[in-house]
């Protein structure tokens, strides 16, 4: 009831804000009309507007400034014009500088978006929620974006083929574009009406101007946008891009002897090809077959305690490109802390390192496939000019084997990953005037039929969604949600490991709601989120919901899901200032809240937090943030055994950078968190700096340091001991530090070298063993027995417990204590010597290693870097893109 009448009250205060908010004017929609080069000669791009094809058409102009103070002029004007012809649209713009040598021309590869730039957004499609973005740098850095949701979701891995050259003399500087209308998605009516904005950044003033005014407290972005007239008679144009590459690769690592697989090097050609078909206008086909991805950067190290898996970003362009339209978050929110990263569709699914290990006696050897090849994909995608959004891929990846060899030299080969089909469908459909929409999901993955080995995996899994959004008030207000469910089938040995994995544990000793089921060969769950918000017209903002997740849900075959068995409410409240002042140029508050439960109705967590951002006159960003855990238990930290009381707890974080428009900035972020009791501290800081000395140089590096200490670290679980289960935890003192270091020169735009280099060490040493005897009790130290140095005893890397003191040894467990020391970094040489074809010079090289606990972090970190001998990969890549 409590919670009830909180929710409630939210409601009621939500109704207050629309109330004092609703007051704003509608911006008028300003029009600019274009004209044909019916009989003009088309425009050279050069970047000087002195060709006759300009003269057709009139400036736009008249821009505002729309930040940091909405709705003044800007520091200097801008005017642009636009022109046509059957197959391109030619922009050109002038940006007036009254000091033209200082002009920010900063060198970076594409997507940079450093120094002063200007940008040109076309909703081609006039929905009002999807926009195509063309943005140049002074310098001449071409940047693209696929702008959809209203512009909330943007994706900067689009890269269309389009042309630009930019030119600096006494007046500013000027840009003039050539954009294919194959790049662009559009329908066949004789005259045409697009959605339009030009906008520029200013860079010294860190100055965002543009043409049609853009208020900051608006709902979104592409629905702002003004109007381009005069396209008449223009035809979608079906684009066609074949694109082949060739890969040469070397590795070498340590020799191991005696093993014929591990010889110190090995080598490989291969081979690919990519295309990109115009099914039509609105709706492209993308085939890739045998993908590389070998330019790729590696993922960060990373090491968790807790038994989750880590999520990493997809970096392969294929499953990159498009993404927005395949997103289906479970319960995405503005609160946070509501497991936004779980999502239906996680691509990095595809391809993964096999599964599987054989089984190998003493004195064979074993060649493990590192990776998953895919054989080929294919991805059917797009948005329709009446408001379909469309997006189908199929995916196979190949069967892998391992090859088993004895000392007399015969082998055998084991299935370690099957032959693997993955399926997803999207389609969401906009409709009321594009306020509202509605959408569904459906994935599917099939396994060939599995050996004895790989009978742990499922044989299927579907899962399925549907979305809807309804916004109104001029976008002002939403409610939204989505529901999903799940189907996984296999065999007893894969449904029941499924039920005992760390995002289930049904066998949760102390659960009445669950409980595993050995005879099961399959599992169907569901989940949901639904809430209401409003994110415009105003100082405030909120957003308040509700969450579940039932305990068979599950998604991992061909998504992302970190645990089930989970209700959860949220609540987000916003305050921001609109207007700058002597110290600000913008403010925010924010409070949240989240409550959860699980599916035995047991309250499991309660958390509050606030947080503050500032944006100052001086152009640094500084962030503070608060929380207070009232009520927190955990169904998983003892691994399958009972739900666990753990302290309430404080944590903060804070963040400072200084002003980006430096050629050295800095930063710092750093957190903490302490139980009440001192049974939890951590503390993690991360900190470095941003140089560029020249424009095409640039150097960061941010070391970080966290240190964990946790009095109740799961250890193992162990099934009898003296006629009783024992959940061994011990105490933990675990360090981490690690650095990340980039070099990026840019020789031109399309030239560039790149360095990403990471040293990590984490090292953890545990004492003061004990198990976990009454999960529940109020008091931490009534929640377990310690054992003392009478019952423990260590040798040879073990440790044995004779709770009794009977000499007889009750149960032993290995040396938990680890040091994981790794270095991993990326040499990338990227030329791209005519549009949309490149070449790739890639050298990588990691070195991973198990150090000694007992020693200092630095130390064992030089000791197991310097001279050890590395895994390096060389490739050489070579794509040639054939636009017919």
């Amino acid at each position: 009831m409590k919670q009830a009448r909180l929710f409630l009250s939210f409601f009621l205060f939500s109704f207050i804000l629309k109330a004092q908010d609703s007051t704003q004017v509608e911006v008028p929609k300003k029009i600019y009309m274009t004209r044909s080069l019916v009989e003009e000669a088309h425009p050279v791009i050069d970047g000087i507007l002195d060709d006759a094809a300009w003269n057709l058409v009139e400036w736009g102009s008249d821009f505002i400034e729309q930040r940091p103070d909405e709705n003044t002029p800007p520091s200097h004007q801008t005017k642009f014009k636009i022109v046509y012809g059957q197959k391109s649209l030619y922009i050109g713009v002038r940006c007036y500088d009254s000091e033209p040598d200082k002009i920010v021309k900063r060198l970076s590869r594409r997507d940079g978006f450093e120094g002063d730039w200007i940008g040109v957004f076309i909703d081609s499609y006039h929905d009002k929620r999807t926009g195509f973005g063309f943005i140049v740098t002074a310098a001449g850095v071409k940047g693209d974006v696929l702008e959809s949701n209203n512009g909330s979701n943007e994706d900067d891995s689009w890269n269309p083929i389009w042309y630009v050259a930019t030119n600096v003399d006494d007046e500013g500087w000027t840009a003039e574009m050539r954009i294919p209308l194959s790049q662009i998605k559009f329908g066949n009516e004789e005259n045409q009406v697009w959605g339009l904005q030009v906008m520029r950044r200013y860079f010294r003033d860190e100055e965002r101007s543009v043409w049609q005014r853009l208020p900051r407290d608006v709902a979104g972005f592409i629905s702002e946008f003004g109007e381009l007239h005069g396209l008449k008679n223009i035809e979608p144009q079906k684009q066609l891009e074949i694109q082949p590459y060739t890969v040469a690769k070397m590795e070498t690592y340590e020799a191991e002897p005696g093993n014929p697989f591990r010889d110190g090097s090995d080598n490989d050609i291969t081979g690919g090809l990519d295309a990109k078909i115009g099914i039509t206008n609105d709706l492209t086909l993308d085939l890739t077959v045998h993908p590389d991805f070998g330019q790729v950067d590696a993922d960060p190290s990373a090491i968790a305690l807790d038994g989750f898996q880590i999520f990493f970003q997809e970096r392969r362009p294929f499953f990159v490109e498009n993404k927005n339209i395949f997103d289906f978050r479970l319960s995405q929110s503005e609160a946070g802390n509501t497991f936004g990263s779980d999502n239906i569709f996680y691509s990095r699914r595809i391809g993964r390192s096999p599964q599987g290990y054989p089984n190998a006696d003493d004195g064979e050897f074993v060649d493990q496939p590192n990776n998953t090849p895919i054989i080929g994909a294919a991805k059917f995608s797009g948005k329709t000019k009446n408001g379909w959004a469309i997006g189908v891929l199929e995916s196979v990846t190949a069967q892998r084997q391992a090859t088993i060899i004895n000392g007399e030299g015969d082998r055998r080969k084991e299935m370690v990953e099957p032959l693997t089909n993955y399926f997803v469908g999207r389609l969401q459909k906009d409709f009321n005037e594009r306020n509202s929409y509605i959408g569904g999901i459906f994935t599917a993955v099939n396994r060939e039929t599995l050996p004895q080995n790989l009978n742990f995996l499922h044989e299927g899994a579907f899962t399925g969604g549907l979305d809807f959004k309804h916004q109104w008030n001029n976008r002002d207000w939403y409610v939204g949600g989505n529901f999903t469910f799940s189907h996984v089938k296999g065999s007893t040995e894969a449904i029941t490991n499924t039920q005992q994995s760390i995002t289930h544990l049904f066998n949760r000793v102390d659960a009445d709601h669950v409980a595993v089921d050995t005879t099961r060969t399959s599992l169907t769950g569901s989940g949901g989120n639904v809430q209401i918000g409003k994110i415009g017209n105003g100082h405030w903002k909120f957003e308040s919901g509700a969450t579940f997740r039932s305990p068979e849900l599950e998604l991992n075959d061909i998504g992302f899901q970190r645990q089930a068995d989970d209700i959860r409410h949220y609540t987000w409240i916003g305050y921001q200032t609109l207007k700058p002042d002597n110290t600000f140029r913008q403010v925010g508050i924010n409070y949240n809240h989240w409550t959860a439960w699980d599916f035995g109705g047991n309250h499991n967590y309660m958390q509050f937090n606030t947080n503050s951002w500032q944006n100052w006159k001086n152009n640094w960003q500084t962030n503070l943030g608060l929380n207070y855990a009232v009520v927190d238990y955990s169904n998983f930290a003892l691994r399958g055994g009972p739900r666990l009381r753990q302290t309430p707890w404080f944590s903060f974080w804070n963040g400072i950078n200084t002003d980006n428009r430096k050629k050295i900035r800095f930063s710092v972020f750093h957190e903490g968190r302490k139980a009440v009791d001192n049974s939890v501290k951590s503390y993690y800081i991360e900190g470095g700096f941003v140089y560029q000395p020249i424009n095409a140089l640039r150097i960061s590096a941010f070391p970080s340091l966290s240190l964990n200490h946790d009095k109740l670290q799961f250890i193992d679980n162990f099934d009898d001991v003296n006629g009783s289960p024992r959940y061994l935890n011990g105490k933990i003192d675990q360090r981490t530090l690690s650095m990340s270091f980039r070099l990026n020169y840019t020789i031109n735009p399309n030239l560039t070298i790149q360095y990403w280099g990471q040293p990590f060490i984490s090292r953890g040493r545990y004492g003061e063993f004990k198990h976990v005897s009454d999960p529940l009790a109020q008091t931490f130290e009534d929640r377990f027995v310690q054992y003392n140095e009478a019952q423990t005893s260590f040798a040879d890397g073990t440790y044995s417990v004779d709770e009794n003191l009977d000499g007889v040894t009750d149960f032993s467990f290995d040396d938990p204590d680890f040091s994981f020391v790794q270095f991993r970094s990326n040499l990338v040489i990227r030329w791209e010597y005519i549009p949309g074809s490149e070449i790739f010079l890639v050298w990588s090289q990691d070195v991973t290693q198990s150090g000694n606990p007992a020693d200092g972090l630095l130390p064992s970190l030089g000791d197991n870097i310097f001279g050890q001998k590395p895994h390096n990969i060389f490739l050489l890549k070579a794509t040639y893109r054939f636009v017919l």
